[in-house]
């Protein structure tokens, strides 16, 4: 298992650009993959300096239908030509946060042209409940909420009908790869909650451990309870390796890393890993 992350919010990598977004390259299972691609076409650059071939990247996942997880794959698709794209089915809700009381300007939603629309549409796979690409990878379909879960930030869609609507999220998805240190789970914002996204993953190799996590957690704007409980749960499922990236926030992110030690790893766009 490697794994390379060719878009985060930081880096420290001399010649490596970052960008609000996520985009993670993995080899595992004899397949090359590409998580997201980021926000722009910054990720074909950053792979270019990494010495990443995009050509020859089997498939791509799509976490959830956001723009910083969406932008670059018109660009990936100009490199390469055969792989197909997995998105949920229900991605392409125009949603938008909410401020003050009002509907930011700006769809957070995909920002695709209707050239780049018309140009992916047939590189496109849909999903809904869980897709196995084999008996050891998994894109989950919809990430089941927790009981205890509560949404850090809400973002509203209007309906067929014209009607304002709170956007369930259900179109987050995650990537589980099965290997022989147990699961490498892969959540975009985890908008659905962190912890979550780890009980939906281990549902599908039921008594598999957790050995990599590596997920944008979506705490930068919980509450210090919220904040605190998240990670309190992800510290009892005690994990070889967890990577908070992207939306995590600088607190939880401190957090994490005061509670697991070692085990926390603070990624940035550049960096490459091999294992657990």
């Amino acid at each position: 298992m490697k794994y390379k992350f060719l878009v985060e919010n930081k880096t420290d990598n001399p010649g490596i650009m970052a960008e609000h977004g996520l985009s993670v390259y993995i080899e595992a299972s004899h397949k090359k993959i590409l998580f997201d691609a980021g926000a722009t076409d910054l990720l074909i650059r950053n792979a270019e300096k990494m010495e990443v071939d995009l050509g020859g990247v089997d498939f791509a996942v799509v976490s959830h239908g956001h723009y910083d997880h969406t932008g670059g794959f018109s660009a990936f698709c100009q490199i390469n030509n055969n792989a197909s794209i997995y998105i949920h089915k229900d991605a392409f809700r125009k949603s938008y946060g909410m401020e003050d009381g009002k509907l930011e300007d700006e769809t957070s939603g995909i920002r695709w042209s209707r050239q780049e629309s018309e140009r992916l549409k047939d590189r496109l796979v849909f999903t809904d409940g869980p897709c196995w690409i084999d008996e050891d990878t998994v894109i989950t379909g919809t990430v089941i909420c927790g009981e205890d879960f509560r949404p850090t930030e809400n973002f509203f869609y209007r309906d067929e009908e014209g009607q304002l609507v709170r956007d369930d999220m259900c179109h987050e998805q995650c990537l589980v790869i099965r290997e022989k240190a147990g699961l490498y789970i892969f959540s975009g914002c985890s908008h659905r909650g962190a912890v979550s996204a780890i009980n939906t993953a281990k549902a599908m190799f039921p008594g598999e451990r957790v050995a990599v996590l590596v997920a944008g957690m979506h705490l930068y704007s919980a509450s210090d309870e919220d904040r605190q409980r998240v990670i309190g749960q992800i510290l009892r499922e005690d994990i070889n390796k967890v990577m908070p990236v992207h939306c995590t926030g600088i607190k939880a992110i401190c957090d994490l890393k005061t509670g697991l030690g070692e085990k926390c790893v603070v990624v940035t766009a550049g960096d490459s890993f091999d294992g657990c």
